[in-house]
């Protein structure tokens, strides 16, 4: 889970992340021209997603297309799910 949190912990990811789920698929290029940010610092912040196993990319001729792994998304999903749903009860004194 904290691995899942910290890919996810950037504001550049999350919109990467929002952006391959709009496009369902997408090349790396595709991605710099929708974020303000260079070649170098999208392709980090794409290695840091794929590395948590959310994205993956399939290396077509000489571009790499990404999209979301949906297994491993589902998997996330479950975690933080289960995660969130504890029962969290008020202490004996206040904090």
């Amino acid at each position: 889970m904290a691995e899942l949190c910290k890919a996810l912990a950037h504001p550049a990811r999350l919109a990467i992340i929002n952006f391959l789920i709009k496009k369902k698929e997408c090349i790396c290029s595709d991605v710099v021209n929708e974020l303000p940010l260079s070649q170098s610092t999208v392709s980090q912040h794409l290695k840091e997603l794929k590395n948590a196993g959310l994205i993956k990319g399939d290396i077509d001729g000489p571009r790499v297309c990404y999209c979301i792994d949906l297994k491993r998304w589902q998997e996330a999903k479950e975690i933080i799910n289960l995660f969130l749903s504890q029962e969290i009860t008020q202490p004996n004194k206040p904090c």
